[in-house]
């Protein structure tokens, strides 16, 4: 997807205001994929909240939700409280839900202190077994099956579809016959950075040598590539030489721009696989 295409998308899904907007931005653009538009959506979503965490988090805001939450409980009624005051402030339904879950245990629990971040994430993640108070035990239940955007039941979602696309990549490996190394096995052997498959042998994309393969359940955007580039895809570059990475949703084409240096970007796995057994059929 060229640049100009992906920010227009982007300025629809701004002016639209919300993940409905989709179906619609997808008949616009009958190329994209519905799949690629929600990570995009999905990824641009990351980005706002992480722009304005600050505000939300100062600790006489998140005490004003709190209490807002204690003043819903109150007045009773069978609207879900929560959720309203997620509405309200424009915060993903899970971050609101954890700020008051940290409020409450702050003022019921531990004197005022903030509560270890552990024991509010295993609260989050099963918080009908494990908040004592019912009331806010459906209350934060609600907001985690109401967001779309955030929370554990989203992290698990993107876990599974991350594992899957894994799988898809070592089925087609094995149906190609290239034999590689998984993550696990890299790791027993002491590996700390470890693509998701190192191939045994080297394979070549477009006249470029793969020795690694990294998949990505995710549409390549600007800020999460410059991330995995920092972070991962050079690290294993460093290691293993030059790789190959798979964008399963799409990536910006500008991206790739690293090719000459050993990274290529790719949307899906190639058909144009040169192997070392096919060279040597031709010698």
């Amino acid at each position: 997807m060229k640049l100009e295409i992906y920010n227009q998308i982007l300025t629809l899904m701004h002016t639209y205001g919300s993940r409905d907007c989709l179906k619609t931005i997808a008949l616009q653009y009958p190329g994209v994929t519905y799949n690629t538009l929600v990570s995009i959506y999905s990824q641009d979503y990351q980005k706002k909240t992480r722009k304005n965490h600050h505000k939300h988090h100062k600790l006489e805001v998140m005490e004003s939700y709190y209490e807002r939450y204690l003043a819903g409980v109150t007045q009773g009624g069978s609207e879900p409280i929560l959720l309203r005051i997620a509405e309200e402030i424009d915060l993903s339904h899970s971050l609101l839900a954890r700020i008051v879950l940290e409020r409450h245990l702050s003022h019921t629990c531990f004197n005022g202190e903030n509560p270890p971040k552990g024991i509010v994430s295993q609260m989050m993640k099963d918080p009908l077994g494990q908040i004592r108070n019912k009331t806010l035990a459906i209350e934060v239940h609600q907001c985690i099956l109401n967001d779309p955007n955030y929370g554990p039941l989203v992290d698990n979602i993107k876990r599974s579809i991350g594992y899957e696309y894994e799988l898809i990549l070592r089925e087609k490996l094995q149906n190609r016959g290239i034999p590689f190394i998984g993550e696990d096995d890299m790791r027993s052997r002491g590996y700390d950075k470890t693509p998701d498959c190192k191939l045994e042998i080297p394979i070549a994309v477009d006249g470029f040598v793969v020795n690694w393969i990294e998949s990505k359940a995710s549409f390549g955007d600007e800020y999460n590539h410059e991330t995995y580039l920092k972070d991962q895809f050079w690290s294993y570059w460093n290691r293993f030489g030059p790789g190959m990475v798979i964008y399963w949703f799409g990536f910006i084409d500008e991206l790739d721009c690293n090719r000459d240096r050993g990274i290529i970007l790719k949307d899906d796995f190639p058909a144009d696989i040169v192997t070392l057994e096919s060279l040597l059929e031709n010698v």
